[in-house]
């Protein structure tokens, strides 16, 4: 197992992302509840640190990103910001932050957001960016980036590919907040539930990534999230490509003779 890195400016304080392991599953938890845990460049540091540690991980199943204290993620830290006021520095951690974001989707393990509370402007991102998401009914969200004359145009990204574009457009225009019910109705979360069942619909949807074989869940995620920046004759070749190398794996060559011999499949994961 590889071990989180921990950047230097923490040093004896707590880590700004926890670590935690279980049964081939990894939490990081966003872990400035004060802050509600806004995205410094120093936990976005702690961020990509740990998502390089997991790509070349194969003990990771999958990954869970939570936050600590009563909110998911806040966003940017603001006051970082405007401490900073410098073309050369916004551009840096705005930068820093799409690379966290597409090495979300690089990983070859399913990432699964925890929401429990409120997840605004690129805490929203953070939950758009990942694979999967699961939020308490008390969870909240927004692009709320025009209320302080900021339009969330990073985080436009991967709305935009997860809802419709006027709901969308309506979120990041008007920085309004929404209910979890309206998050999964709009796209932005796969399931919602009561606060105290969180963990155990967090964990059911765990567990039926983890009954699947890895390789096979590494290879589709690649595989949809390229198809997505084509056009749909280039899509169908290449999706059609992936299929046929698939149906050539170990994995489903067991899998399709489990189904005619009817019974379970053995995995070797």
């Amino acid at each position: 197992m590889n071990q989180p890195i921990i950047p230097t400016a923490v040093a004896a304080s707590e880590p700004l992302v926890l670590w935690d392991d279980s049964h081939g599953v990894t939490t990081l938890t966003l872990n400035r509840p004060r802050q509600y845990n806004a995205l410094s460049s120093t936990v976005l540091t702690a961020l990509q640190n740990n998502l390089d540690a997991i790509a070349h991980d194969p003990s990771v199943r999958v990954v869970v990103i939570a936050g600590a204290g009563s909110a998911f993620c806040a966003g940017h830290d603001l006051k970082e910001m405007r401490s900073h006021y410098n073309a050369a520095s916004t551009q840096a951690l705005f930068d820093q932050c799409s690379r966290v974001m597409q090495s979300i989707v690089a990983l070859p393990q399913p990432v699964i957001a925890r929401v429990h509370g409120i997840a605004t402007a690129a805490g929203c991102q953070l939950v758009a960016q990942c694979d999967l998401a699961i939020a308490s009914s008390n969870a909240t969200f927004a692009t709320s980036g025009i209320d302080v004359g900021l339009f969330c145009s990073t985080p436009s990204v991967p709305l935009s590919r997860n809802m419709a574009r006027k709901e969308a457009m309506e979120m990041l225009l008007t920085g309004k907040f929404i209910d979890a019910r309206a998050a999964k109705e709009r796209g932005l979360v796969n399931r919602v539930v009561a606060a105290k069942l969180l963990d155990e619909e967090l964990d059911k949807m765990i567990q039926a990534l983890i009954a699947k074989p890895a390789s096979v869940l590494a290879l589709g995620k690649k595989m949809f999230y390229r198809q997505l920046e084509m056009g749909l004759s280039d899509a169908y070749t290449y999706a059609s490509g992936i299929m046929a190398c698939n149906f050539m794996m170990s994995e489903a060559a067991e899998g399709v003779d489990a189904f005619m011999q009817k019974r379970p499949p053995k995995w070797d994961v």
